[in-house]
């Protein structure tokens, strides 16, 4: 009996440090399993062989900085039923978003020295600015567990499973003491959404914000709170401005101090 076509699985490097990329092949076991369940048809960080689209299930990583990324982006679309963002840069333009609130040719200048050469957008900006997404996974690097669960929901015809609530839930499942209640470290765990199992708590740091805002964050309260921690107008600035500077929710509150 002839065995049924496999679903072709694509995955797609822009704007980034691969690091998300590096979690899929990190996956090892669980992807030696998912890997008899598809075709890896394009996958250059594991392999140079390729097969040509129409993909079942493309995985961005990377943010669009570039026309020449621009462009890509929109013929890597038309090529997939199905199309997943992966990481802080593919879901909210990355820590190259901080070019989003500078003069982007007074930083080629400094850094390059014939900056003429430099050909890059003013901004850096996620993959669901160009183009439908059909899921956003977070993460500075993304969970490997959450990554199999995307792609096994993508298989399976269902909805991917990954957690709503903030880190802080993480925090209070893993007995963890609230660094901000308990030291006066200040944290965004109460707006971030959770995936990393709050390791940085877990040795008491507060979070950075890795996994990006969770659904619905109270960053005013937050930032009240922070703000008796003694963090004045420019700290609560900088410290919505990393990972994901971004990220509509961590954007407006940022530029909220930006006084």
């Amino acid at each position: 009996m002839e065995r049924a076509r496999r679903p072709k699985l694509a995955v797609w490097k822009f704007a980034s440090c691969d690091g998300c990329q590096l979690s899929l092949l990190d996956c090892e076991d669980e992807l030696l399993e998912v890997a008899g369940e598809i075709e890896i048809a394009h996958f250059l960080e594991a392999t140079r062989a390729t097969i040509q689209g129409p993909y079942d299930l493309s995985l961005v990583e990377g943010s669009v900085t570039t026309a020449h990324d621009a462009a890509r982006i929109q013929e890597i679309r038309k090529q997939s039923r199905f199309l997943v963002t992966i990481g802080a840069c593919a879901t909210a333009g990355g820590i190259q978003a901080l070019r989003n609130f500078a003069d982007v040719r007074e930083y080629t200048a400094i850094v390059y020295a014939r900056p003429d050469y430099i050909q890059t957008l003013a901004t850096s900006t996620a993959i669901g600015d160009h183009v439908k997404v059909d899921f956003e996974l977070r993460g500075c690097p993304i969970s490997t567990r959450q990554l199999i669960e995307v792609i096994s929901a993508f298989l399976a015809g269902r909805k991917p499973q990954t957690p709503p609530h903030s880190v802080c839930v993480e925090c209070k499942i893993a007995g963890n003491l609230c660094v901000m209640v308990g030291h006066g470290t200040p944290c965004l765990g109460p707006v971030t959404h959770a995936g990393c199992g709050a390791v940085c708590p877990a040795y008491n740091r507060g979070c950075y914000g890795c996994y990006g805002p969770m659904e619905t964050p109270n960053t005013p309260s937050l930032s009240a709170g922070l703000s008796k921690l003694g963090m004045d107008d420019d700290a609560l600035k900088r410290i919505y401005r990393t990972f994901n500077a971004n990220a509509d929710a961590f954007r407006k509150e940022s530029e909220r101090h930006d006084r």
